[in-house]
């Protein structure tokens, strides 16, 4: 099992929210992905999160700054919509790209996108949110908007296009350090045929447990835990080493 710290960015500032609103502003997102490194992290993820509503990404530059200093995979997304966008950030040093919004748009742009850099390098982006007993809704534009689409069933179209790992968020957990929605991970997870990566509402060591138990995610990706240092990297991973899984130390 991977764990990834992920980093939320405005402008030049590394931020962290609420169900992604209320957002704080923490520090210089570079200072805090060098860390990471230095901590363990077996990858990064960072996220412009108000890309999308002006339509391009702003961290092309930090990814040029941090791989001078970072040398384990980083997933760059926000505001990619085209295959130049995507070639851009790889030229940046990214190696994986998250899509979400793009996609909702038009799906075609997975299949391009895994044309270009590989079915690997293709991260679907997933804000699910509860809007029923037993059903989650796709949103897009960090969470804003609704796509009408059940998570499950956007999840597997898009697969078919070419997404070759899942980046699920619950935006109903995000930021409230009360656990991952585990509902939502049995119902994805069960029968997802690529790398799922889970993320939002994090907060105790016993959640990494309860999450890696289900033996539903490849990866967990935290942000206010590491961000506020109530754990540390290590920590986490000795957690889900003691339960018997692989994980790089």
């Amino acid at each position: 099992m991977r764990i990834i710290p992920r980093l939320d960015v405005k402008g030049q500032n590394l931020i962290k929210g609420i169900q992604l609103e209320g957002l704080r502003v923490l520090g210089d997102p570079a200072a805090f992905a060098v860390n990471y490194y230095h901590g363990g992290a077996d990858e990064i993820i960072l996220m412009d999160s108000v890309a999308s509503l002006y339509g391009r990404n702003n961290l092309f530059d930090l990814i040029e700054k941090i791989t001078q200093d970072i040398f384990i995979p980083i997933t760059l997304g926000g505001g990619l919509r085209s295959r130049a966008d995507v070639n851009r950030a790889l030229r940046s040093g990214a190696d994986k790209f998250a899509i979400n919004s793009a996609a909702i748009e038009d799906i075609n742009i997975i299949r391009e996108i895994a044309e270009a850099v590989g079915v690997q390098s293709v991260v679907l982006s997933v804000e699910a949110k509860k809007v029923g007993i037993a059903s989650w809704e796709a949103y897009f534009n960090n969470g804003r908007e609704k796509s009408g689409i059940e998570v499950r069933e956007w999840i597997d179209r898009c697969v078919d296009m070419g997404a070759g790992e899942i980046l699920l968020t619950s935006v109903d957990r995000e930021g409230t350090r009360s656990g991952f929605d585990m509902d939502l991970l049995h119902h994805v997870g069960k029968k997802i045929l690529v790398p799922l990566i889970v993320s939002g509402g994090i907060g105790s060591l016993n959640d990494v447990k309860e999450i890696a138990l289900t033996e539903c995610a490849s990866a967990i990706a935290i942000a206010d835990a590491f961000h506020y240092q109530r754990h540390s990297i290590r920590e986490v991973k000795a957690t889900v080493q003691k339960l018997g899984f692989d994980i790089r130390l």
